[in-house]
Formats: structure tokens, C-alpha cells, sequence
């Protein structure tokens, strides 16, 4: 079909009507792309074939080269997913990346949306329902997904998102890692080892001993630093002044388990509370394994606590359980109280205005609660019949 001959005094009439239409119908992306491509097309020559599609190209290269937001998690999945991201779109489109916890996600999506940029959130999830409901609006029938994540909890409530990728099988950055393989995007096998290093630790797989150096490697580095280094370089095997460097903490990370086990024997005998200045940030994981593994009578619930430099609460939860989760889906609340997680792993974010002992005392209240509503029910009317029915049956057989 040929381009529609357009005289110039009919191109502000044009641009005018396919501007009303365009804003008429923002929600539908065909129908945008349509009145896109038309308002596009008559930038060029009307009768130049060749110059209108040239136009349709540079046209969808700029809407492609748009700024894109990674909001990714600050741990050994959330870095190699976001290295992930980094390596799909670096060579594209301008990137900003934010390594955040739970806290600070719902403040960067709605930045995101506020300033009109495209956005992936990986290995985290929104906490207020008000941003749930605004991902909602935002979506369109036929856009790619936005969120790519792997917690219980977030499967449990939003796992049937048209813009959610979630699945607890694996890591986040494995969740992102296959679905942009399922697109066939190409060059991306390289980044499978360090896919699957992140799957190892994040899932407490614990097969491959490296996974244990890279987490001791944030510790060190801090999330960033890792971040760069995978952006160069995404070779999964640490080299050899990283390995040297990695192996000496690990060691003296054995030594801060033994003095914070030492601190935790004494106390509750359902939750190892470990005080804040005793664990180093990355020391928690490996930590839980320790408590909840090695000791003859492990508890329900190993929670560590840290201050954030924002001065509020960061308390870590591993258990073997399910107990983790629970606690969180008890005391999460989006507003004062935030987190998210596995059902074994999980985190909660409490206000600067909590002390230690009032953390551990609302954690214990959780599992008490949670422990009394799974405690079976009292003897009921039905039982006092059997049992009636059981002696008058022993009764016939005496007689």
C-alpha cells in the first residue's frame, strides 16, 4: 500500500488529530503504535516509500534506546541478576541500576513511574498495595514483563501478575536469566556459570564452595564494587587476588559464628536472637546453616539483627521450618514493618525508633501466635461421643 499523499498546510491538522487519538487511547499499544507510526511517517517525503520506512526505523531505535531502571536486590542473586540486565541491555539503552533491600523498593518503582522511565525490579517486591495497584495501571496488554522474582510470598499473593515472572524453583536472576533465553536473546551464555553460582547460594544449595566466596566478596567489596567488576567481567571464577582475599574472611567469619553462638545458647530456646555488632553484613546465611544444621537442638527461628546506615532495622530470618515466612506474613504490614521472602529465608525492616529487645520481643509474640493457632483444637463434642461410644463398646464385650 502507498504512503497517503499529505499536502504541507494538512500536516498541522494531522499531527493534531493523531495527537487527540494518541492521548485517547494511551492504554492500547497497538492502537498507539498505529497512530505513531502514521505521525512519524509524514515527517519524511509523502511519496518516498524508502524515507517513510527509514523514518519508522530511527523512530523505533529512539523509543528503544530509552533510559531503563534495574531495581535488583543488594545480595549474591539480586548483584548477578542485575549483571544479567547489565549485559542484555548496556550495548542498547542507558541503564540505572539501584541495589536496594525491601525498604526502598517501593519509593524507587513509583520514582520510576513518576518520571515516565522503563524499569525491571528483580528479586524484590513492592510492600504497599498502593504500588501493586499502580504496576496494575501501568501494564498493557502485550507488554513484556516488569518483575522477575522467586520469594513464596510473593508467589502466594501475586504469582498470577500478567507483569510478574515468579518462580520459587529458582533464584531470581535464574527466573530472569531463562526468560530472556525463552525471548532467544543471543550472547548471553556466558553469564550461565555465574547464573548458576548465584542459584547455589541463594537456594542454599551449597554444592558449589565458591558461592560462599562471592558472598564473603560483597561483604568486603560492597554490593556496587561487585556489581562493576561483573559489568566487566562476568566470569564467574574469582581471580586469584579476589580468591586470597575471600578465603582469609571466611576464615575469620568461622570465628565471629563461634563468639555469637556462644551469645545465643542461653536464650530462647525457639529463637536465636543474634544482638546487633556481633555478625557482619553477609555473615547470615552461613550463619543459619551453622545454627540451624550443626546444633544438637537447633531452634525454630535464627534472626540476626543489623542498624542500616538510614538508622532503621534490618533483621535477617532463617529457619527450616517455614517458620521465617510465617513470622514475616504475620508482622509485615507495608507501612511500619516491612519484608519479604522465602519461606525458609526471609527479611524484616523495622523503624529506627525499635530497640534490639523490642524486636526480639515482637518476633517472639509472632511465634507464639503462630505456634498457638497451629496447636490442634480442644476435645469437641464428636470426641466426647466416640469416646462414650468406645467405652459402652469395651463395656458389651466385658459383659
Amino acid at each position: 500500500m502507498k504512503p497517503v499523499a499529505a499536502r504541507a498546510e494538512t500536516y498541522p491538522q494531522l499531527i493534531h488529530s493523531c495527537a487527540q487519538v494518541y492521548f485517547s487511547f494511551r492504554f492500547f499499544p497497538a492502537v498507539r503504535q498505529v497512530i505513531d507510526n502514521v505521525a512519524f511517517m509524514v515527517e519524511n517525503e509523502p511519496g518516498n516509500m524508502p524515507g517513510n520506512l527509514f523514518c519508522l526505523f530511527r523512530r523505533r531505535k529512539k523509543m528503544n534506546s530509552s533510559l531503563l531502571h534495574v531495581i535488583s536486590h543488594t545480595d549474591l542473586d539480586g548483584i548477578a541478576a542485575a549483571t544479567v540486565a547489565w549485559h542484555r541491555w548496556s550495548g542498547i539503552r542507558p541503564l540505572k541500576i539501584s541495589l536496594a533491600g525491601y525498604g526502598a523498593v517501593d519509593s524507587l518503582i513509583l520514582e520510576s513511574l513518576d518520571a515516565g522511565q522503563d524499569f525491571l525490579v528483580i528479586d524484590l517486591f513492592c510492600q504497599d498495595e498502593r504500588t501493586v495497584e499502580n504496576l496494575d495501571r501501568r501494564y498493557s496488554e502485550g507488554d513484556a514483563p516488569f518483575v522477575f522474582d522467586h520469594h513464596e510470598t510473593t508467589a502466594s499473593r501475586y504469582g498470577n501478575r500478567p507483569w510478574a515472572v515468579v518462580d520459587t524453583s529458582f533464584c531470581a536472576a535464574r527466573v530472569y536469566y531463562r526468560w530472556l533465553r525463552e525471548q532467544d536473546i543471543p550472547g548471553l551464555e556466558r553469564l550461565s556459570p555465574l547464573v548458576e553460582v548465584a542459584n547455589d547460594r541463594d537456594l542454599w544449595i551449597n554444592e558449589n564452595p565458591q558461592s560462599r566466596l562471592w558472598q564473603a566478596m560483597i561483604t568486603l567489596c560492597g554490593p556496587y564494587s561487585l556489581l562493576a567488576r561483573l559489568a566487566e567481567n562476568p566470569d564467574a571464577g574469582l581471580l586469584p587476588h579476589e580468591l586470597a582475599v575471600a578465603e582469609e574472611f571466611v576464615e575469620k567469619q568461622e570465628k565471629r559464628f563461634a563468639h555469637a553462638v556462644e551469645k545465643i545458647t542461653k536464650g530462647d530456646r525457639d529463637l536465636s536472637f543474634v544482638e546487633p555488632g556481633i555478625l557482619e553484613f553477609g555473615d547470615v546465611s552461613d550463619f543459619g546453616g551453622l545454627v540451624l544444621d550443626r546444633m544438637e537442638d537447633p531452634p525454630l527461628l535464627v534472626a540476626v539483627a543489623a542498624r542500616r546506615f538510614s538508622g532503621d532495622w534490618a533483621v535477617s530470618l532463617r529457619s527450616r521450618s517455614e517458620m521465617a515466612g510465617k513470622v514475616v506474613g504475620m508482622l509485615r504490614d507495608g507501612k511500619k514493618i516491612r519484608g519479604g521472602g522465602h519461606d525458609d529465608s526471609a527479611a524484616l525492616y523495622f523503624p529506627s525508633s525499635y530497640s534490639p529487645e523490642q524486636i526480639r520481643t515482637t518476633i517472639q509474640a509472632a511465634m507464639r501466635a503462630i505456634k498457638d493457632s497451629e496447636r490442634p483444637a480442644g476435645v469437641t463434642l464428636g470426641d466426647l461421643f466416640a469416646k462414650a461410644r468406645q467405652t459402652g463398646n469395651s463395656r458389651e464385650s466385658k459383659g
